[in-house]
């Protein structure tokens, strides 16, 4: 069946952001002529381009042309050096995910051949991240953020814990290992100390496993789970914890997968999706050409099965995992000799070539 015409927004971001951002869009444009999909790909500027001639690193106008997207593809940001929200420095990754309800963050972690890890035991398990709540500041209260100072020598931050969140992103989880080989989910809490917000999280994933029989269900606490990460990664398949454990978690999956670099993330929800790069900005390498895309390029073939074009988001996965099998067409950060455009450029060859 043909899935209808999609629209998708890219946005660049900071640092190495619009050279990734350049990077995947050629990978996307590729797969889109060669399966003949109806696609088309629009940019806006967000971070300090936008702050520069708009005076908001995210301006309103991105945000309505998101909500009329139907996928976003999100490039890194340096908002820890924005100035302050008077001046103009909002974080535009919190800000898009609540606007577009992205309650999901989906965080693959899976070894490749030939790529070194740090880890002898291979690892392929899914993170299921809460996106809207927790412990962050910038998206868990409705008017104000979530941490204030009542006195000059004290910090206070809320965590917000709902039920709707909890059952929702539960429900992504086990809708997630519904479809894979090893059908186990393992909720990661702390509900030993937070027992009240935890136990409200642990109580709703509990009442979604009930409906999921066929799937393994365990619980385990968030100091273990990062144990066992390291020791046995292949007793986890699929993850569900909250925004903040969620967060930490994925980091270190990802480098034991063989680093950030590689590590693709997508936010979804009821009826947008933005694919993101789980690293940041690394201003650093900013206009040197030597950036690994491939985080990005991997998070923009999760937007494209998402949105229905299933055979492309496959062309992508396949081409890149063959690039990284060889040393010879790594970039640099893995010991090759490529730099971010020539990688994209290799990619979207191999995929016009696979296909011609």
């Amino acid at each position: 069946m043909r899935v209808p015409e999609k629209s998708i927004l890219v946005l660049p971001g900071d640092g190495i952001g619009p050279e990734i951002a350049r990077a995947t869009s050629e990978v996307v444009k590729a797969s889109a002529e060669v399966f003949g999909l109806d696609l088309s790909l629009h940019s806006m500027n967000i971070g300090f381009t936008a702050l520069a001639d708009h005076g908001t690193t995210l301006p309103q106008s991105v945000i309505d042309a998101a909500q009329e997207a139907d996928g976003v593809i999100l490039g890194p940001v340096s908002h820890n050096a924005y100035p302050p929200l008077a001046e103009g420095g909002v974080n535009p990754s919190g800000i898009l995910r609540t606007a577009l309800d992205l309650f999901a963050n989906i965080r693959p972690a899976r070894s490749r051949p030939g790529v070194p890890t740090p880890i002898a035991n291979p690892i392929d398990l899914i993170i299921v991240r809460e996106n809207l709540e927790g412990f962050y500041a910038d998206r868990n209260m409705h008017l104000g953020p979530g941490e204030f100072m009542p006195t000059p020598d004290t910090a206070l931050a809320i965590r917000r814990v709902t039920v709707t969140a909890s059952r929702r992103i539960a429900e992504q989880a086990f809708s997630i290992a519904a479809q894979r080989p090893g059908q186990r989910v393992a909720a990661i809490h702390k509900a030993n100390v937070m027992r009240v917000s935890d136990g409200l999280f642990l109580r709703e994933v509990r009442r979604v496993a009930e409906n999921y029989p066929e799937i393994a269900y365990e619980e385990i606490l968030v100091d273990a789970a990062a144990a066992l990460l390291v020791r046995d990664p292949s007793r986890f398949d699929v993850i569900v914890t909250t925004n903040m454990f969620g967060d930490i978690l994925s980091d270190l999956a990802s480098e034991l997968s063989g680093g950030l670099g590689l590590a693709a993330s997508l936010n979804a929800g009821p009826t947008h999706a933005a694919a993101q790069a789980q690293h940041g900005s690394a201003p650093d390498l900013a206009g040197k050409d030597s950036a690994n895309p491939v985080s990005l390029i991997g998070s923009a073939a999760m937007l494209l099965d998402h949105l229905g074009f299933n055979d492309a988001a496959s062309a992508i996965e396949t081409a890149c995992e063959a690039a990284l099998a060889d040393p010879a067409s790594r970039t640099a950060d893995l010991g090759g000799a490529l730099g971010t455009s020539a990688f994209a450029k290799l990619i979207a060859d191999r995929i016009k070539e696979g296909h011609s």
